[in-house]
């Protein structure tokens, strides 16, 4: 029996777009997640395609859109030593976990969570029901990338825990620059710093 060929590695044909075959690799490196020698296997056939693809570029038989990059090639570029240095700089571990969203979604989450800003300015007495929504909120734009609700749920209490911490080590502060008015926690500022770093949870973590 043949050894299967890159394309048929990653589920997809000659044929297949760049987008399609990227998306095929992204979807089997979640799939192989912490399966080291799975997941090198993916890379390996991508980088296979690419090349291939690159190959057909330069004999004039596809035309590629100059909108697509090729971060795998230039970092094949690299002198070894840089290459090491950079992974060794960026854990596997820690660049699964951050997401560069597109602006589309960072422009939703933003609206959302400013909108809930907004509205807890003018009714600052129902706080717990914004912070209620903005983890909701959380809870769909993540699973909405990953499609995983577990961890989905994880990372918005995280959100909400650090944001609330982070609010109350400015509560005496705040506190203190008031002479006169309600002392109630979380007031709207801190709401504000709590619905930011949810956020930022929501729209750059995965």
């Amino acid at each position: 029996m043949s050894e299967p060929t890159p394309y048929e590695k990653l589920g997809v044909n000659d044929e297949s777009s760049f987008e399609a075959v990227r998306d095929a690799r992204d979807r089997l490196l979640r799939e192989y997640e912490g399966y080291e020698s799975q997941q090198e296997m993916v890379e390996v056939a991508y980088d296979a395609i690419l090349m291939d693809r690159l190959r057909a570029r330069k004999e004039g038989k596809i035309a590629v859109p100059d909108r697509i990059r090729y971060p795998e090639r230039l970092a094949a570029d690299l002198p070894t030593v840089l290459k090491n240095n950079t992974q060794r700089l960026t854990p596997s571990w820690l660049s699964r976990l951050f997401d560069s969203p597109n602006p589309k979604d960072v422009y939703i989450s933003l609206s959302i969570f400013t909108g809930l800003g907004a509205v807890s300015f003018f009714i600052p007495a129902a706080s717990t029901t914004w912070l209620s929504f903005g983890l909701i909120a959380s809870i769909y734009l993540l699973t909405r990338k990953e499609n995983r609700f577990g961890r989905a749920l994880l990372i918005s209490f995280s959100g909400i825990t650090v944001g609330v911490a982070l609010a109350a080590l400015t509560n005496q502060v705040l506190v203190l620059s008031r002479v006169v008015g309600d002392a109630s926690f979380p007031s709207p500022i801190q709401m504000v710093i709590i619905l930011v770093v949810m956020w930022l949870h929501a729209c750059f973590l995965r």
